[in-house]
């Protein structure tokens, strides 16, 4: 064989094995990507050939699946019951638009495909498997105090077990209903058309996924950090406050609500009775911003991950801020955000004694035989504040509702705290406040706990009378009876 023919071989031998290794990767690598595509079709109709799984609430379905009829080739499509009480918890399954918060997290098992679901042998033969199911850790009766109460209301409201980190109930209005965007027909294309449009955006969980100003319950956090850091000795340790409070390196005084509140040289306890601005922006200055931060950072702000199992926005307390920032971060304002779960997460830890239990709303994942391929135990306990500091914000938020700004949350037959917020926004402070309320709640004769929080943002309340005990404590309130009655 010549030298040039012998150079044409084996070119072209390794054209064949170019080819060979193209083949085998597109195969095995490429064809897997490619049937794991959402544009995939023939994934979606695997998908959507069987009933789905279901996600559960109080021992029921609160989604099933029907029969589309003969004319597409989609066999079914998910519906829901209740819909807009539980798309906060479910999210949203469609045949065109994609999956969302439990529906999404959790497509795989509820649609059969999860390798949880498969046996040994399922696995080697690529049989496919019957879908699971996910068991939730939301209280019915919970839930429906919530939304009832928030009614037409702009707002998110979370409860949480303190001393399991369960989730007990998640509602965020305005609601939608996941059913009517399920399908792939014109009616569903439509609804879809109109969700997007919305301006208040009904589709946003804004119970995990928008962090906005907590105002004075963040107060609750710069109280656990002058406890903690000594900084005053106790809560009923008079502090040398002046009324107004000059903001440090400005000529701008910090005031309370009222010139008649007694908040000059008020204590920890008196100030969350009252809610003095000055108390809390002066604590904030003398702790400083990494004291503050660090407190914060504990309780679980600036926490990228907080996944429940849906994840939820970073609650967020700020870095390099002058000695004024500071001041006003201390009551909740500047760039100081958090999400309603952040700030049931801070009741539900001083409740339990300092302690935080990781927050989360699925308790198990099932086979279709109803056999557990994962449980989710109750979070594990981390030490925020000692055992003594929580008592104490315990006692001053026990005093806050027997006869401070959150009387409305008096419960018979119950040890209820809680703290109220009025944040502001815009501006100049120009749009209508936010109204915040969190609490806790002690059944006497059960010791059964719930920890709450409600944020309102919009309602038919005029500007004045805008306040987290107005319009979020009621909402506060009748989810804690509800959790405390189950």
């Amino acid at each position: 064989m010549n030298k040039t023919i012998r150079r044409a071989s084996v070119f072209t031998l390794l054209l064949v094995f170019a080819l060979l290794i193209r083949a085998t990767w597109v195969q095995f690598y490429d064809g897997q990507a490619l049937a794991n595509s959402d544009d995939n079709r023939r994934k979606t109709i695997s998908q959507y050939a069987n009933p789905l799984g279901d996600i559960i609430v109080g021992g029921k379905a609160v989604t099933g699946s029907k029969k589309t009829g003969e004319s597409s080739d989609l066999k079914y499509k998910r519906t829901y019951t209740d819909g807009s009480l539980y798309s906060a918890v479910t999210g949203y399954t469609s045949q065109v638009y994609g999956a969302t918060q439990l529906e999404g997290i959790y497509q795989g098992v509820l649609d059969g495909t999860d390798t949880q679901l498969k046996s040994p042998l399922d696995t080697l033969t690529g049989k496919s498997s019957d879908p699971g199911d996910v068991i939730t850790t939301i209280d019915p009766g919970v839930q429906k105090a919530a939304y009832s109460a928030l009614g037409d209301k702009k707002g998110a409201a979370v409860a949480i077990d303190p001393d399991s980190g369960k989730v007990l109930g998640m509602v965020s209005t305005p609601s939608f209903d996941p059913s009517k965007i399920s399908g792939s027909g014109s009616s569903d294309a439509a609804a879809w058309k109109k969700l997007a449009k919305d301006k208040e955006t009904p589709t946003t969980n804004r119970a995990l996924k928008q962090a906005l100003p907590p105002g004075s319950t963040f107060k609750l956090v710069v109280a656990a950090a002058a406890l903690e850091d000594g900084l005053v000795s106790s809560i009923d340790q008079k502090t040398n406050t002046p009324n107004p409070y000059k903001l440090p390196g400005t000529a701008t005084y910090l005031k309370n609500e009222t010139t008649s509140m007694p908040c000059e040289d008020a204590s920890v306890r008196t100030a969350l009775q009252y809610s003095c601005n000055t108390v809390f922006g002066k604590l904030a200055d003398e702790l400083g911003q990494d004291k503050v931060k660090a407190m914060a950072e504990k309780f679980g702000f600036n926490d990228e991950k907080t996944d429940v199992p849906v994840r939820a926005a970073k609650s967020n307390y700020p870095s390099k801020m002058d000695d004024a920032q500071t001041a006003l971060s201390g009551i909740g304002q500047f760039d100081v955000t958090a999400t309603p779960l952040q700030i049931a997460m801070v009741s539900a830890t001083i409740a339990n004694g300092g302690e935080q239990a990781s927050p989360h709303m699925v308790s198990q994942v099932t086979d279709a035989d109803g056999d557990a391929v994962k449980s989710f135990e109750d979070g594990d306990d981390t030490r925020v504040i000692s055992e003594s500091t929580a008592s104490q914000l315990q006692s001053a938020m026990q005093t806050v509702v027997s006869k401070g700004t959150a009387t409305v949350a008096q419960m018979d037959g119950a040890t209820v705290g809680g703290k109220t917020g009025t944040a502001q926004h815009g501006e100049n402070n120009s749009e209508t406040p936010y109204a915040w309320f969190t609490s806790y709640a002690k059944d006497d004769s059960t010791g059964k706990q719930v920890a709450v929080a409600v944020l309102v943002e919009q309602s038919d309340a005029a500007r004045s009378e805008v306040s987290g005990s107005g319009l979020a404590g009621p909402v506060a309130k009748a989810m804690m009876e509800a959790a405390l009655k189950n």
